[in-house]
């Protein structure tokens, strides 16, 4: 027997706002780190000496943040980590929301470029094909500027919704962290169509 979605009412659309809020809150603190470090997205690192990529050969962000993901959150034999609640996953969809700040997008994007080109500066290697006491060294590095130390936290949010989201959204596969942390959600679910970028304004 297949179970219909419950129609959304103007009681669970409210209580999306609250969240709605906080994003708002976390990119106007984003704009103005940006502004902080210059303007630019490309001082995102606070980094001397480095050439902009080529906007017209982009390395690809995806092997960087998924590295940088598995590297906040690695897989151990008790708990599971970002490859085992799909974080990637879960961050594709955040940023293929056009719902989405466009300086959001970017300010995920962009800088795992600018972290790869870090690790090319300081290792002579990609991000992807250092250790984990590189990753981790430079990882502390970026932190050290303010909007570094904000790319950084953003991510590792986007990683800690991925471990607690509905698995509608691409993380939490099979609610592996709700059984990790021995977590009950609430019912009913979202599902395809009850999905908050699904919903209407």
């Amino acid at each position: 027997m297949i179970r219909r979605a419950k129609p959304v009412t103007p009681d669970a659309k409210a209580a999306n706002r609250p969240l709605d809020s906080w994003r708002r809150g976390l990119l106007s603190r984003r704009r103005f780190l940006i502004a902080a470090a210059g303007g630019s997205i490309a001082l995102l690192f606070a980094k001397q000496g480095v050439a902009k990529a080529d906007p017209d050969d982009p390395v690809d962000p995806w092997p960087i943040l998924e590295a940088t993901l598995e590297h906040m959150l690695p897989s151990e034999p008790e708990s599971p980590g970002a490859a085992e609640i799909h974080a990637l996953d879960y961050l594709r969809f955040v940023v293929a929301d056009p719902r989405i700040d466009a300086e959001e997008r970017t300010f995920i994007l962009q800088g795992s470029r600018w972290l790869d080109e870090l690790a090319h500066e300081r290792t002579g290697k990609p991000f992807i094909e250092l250790g984990f006491d590189d990753k981790e060294t430079l990882l502390r590095q970026i932190t050290r500027s303010a909007a570094g130390e904000n790319w950084a936290s953003t991510v590792l949010s986007y990683l800690l919704e991925a471990l607690l989201t509905a698995p509608a959204y691409g993380g939490n596969t099979d609610g592996i962290g709700w059984r990790w942390l021995e977590y009950v959600p609430g019912f009913p679910l979202p599902g395809p169509g009850t999905r908050y970028a699904e919903l209407p304004l």
